[in-house]
């Protein structure tokens, strides 16, 4: 019978709290230490998070040197789906809040999606998406959002400004002509979608499976700037 192993903790910076790693079987999982929410990830159930990046990233492949975004390491699926949909001229930044999850996907996690922290195109940054958005205006082809649970938040208080609609607006300034912005939830949202279009995207909203084709399913906005 599998159960939960328990292997490491990590603490989320600015009192969040903390993320466990489990080993479930040959698979493993991430958990808030409250528990609250039960697991946020689970390596065999990704689907949402290969689409999150195959989508916004097989729209924008044909661009050279082709710059994208990735908010959230999560356990490396995402980054995976955007390498493998990218040329070899392409540059793959990931921001991740939580240096332990950064190291969890160097070691055992990581095979999982295959090393891409390896990968030479990847530049991983231990700091808060926000910072870079503000940063870097018309930087980016591509922007991917995987922080917290969606708009709807659940880890961290902090991450509510990147769904407001400062934050969409710090997004579209900094994605470069007809580039693309992704956001990942684990569950549809109306009123998020209408922050969507206020802060200037025409947006597409996407359900996808989790794992397989059925089962749970995950939002997924895919959006570019309106025209003028």
């Amino acid at each position: 019978m599998k159960r939960h192993i328990l292997l490491d903790t990590a603490t989320i910076p600015n009192q969040g709290g903390a993320l466990c790693l489990f080993e479930y079987g040959e698979d493993f999982v991430i958990k808030l230490q409250t528990g609250k929410g039960g697991q946020l990830m689970n390596s065999r159930m990704h689907g949402s998070e290969d689409a999150l990046a195959a989508i916004p990233c097989g729209q924008i492949a044909g661009r050279p040197a082709a710059r994208v975004l990735i908010g959230g390491l999560g356990m490396g699926f995402t980054l995976a789906a955007a390498l493998k949909a990218l040329g070899p001229d392409a540059e793959v930044l990931v921001a991740e809040l939580v240096p332990g999850v950064i190291e969890w996907n160097r070691g055992a996690l990581g095979a999982k999606a295959g090393y891409p922290l390896q990968d030479a195109r990847t530049q991983v940054h231990n700091v808060d998406v926000a910072k870079l958005l503000q940063s870097d205006t018309q930087g980016f082809d591509a922007i991917m959002l995987d922080i917290d649970n969606g708009p709807e938040g659940l880890t961290h208080s902090n991450n509510s400004w990147l769904y407001s609609l400062a934050g969409l607006t710090a997004c579209a300034r900094a994605l470069r002509p007809k580039g693309r912005l992704a956001i990942w939830s684990a569950t549809a949202d109306q009123q998020f979608s209408s922050r969507l279009r206020k802060a200037g995207f025409a947006a597409k909203e996407e359900q996808v499976y989790a794992h397989g084709n059925r089962g749970a399913r995950h939002t997924i906005w895919i959006c570019s700037l309106k025209a003028g």
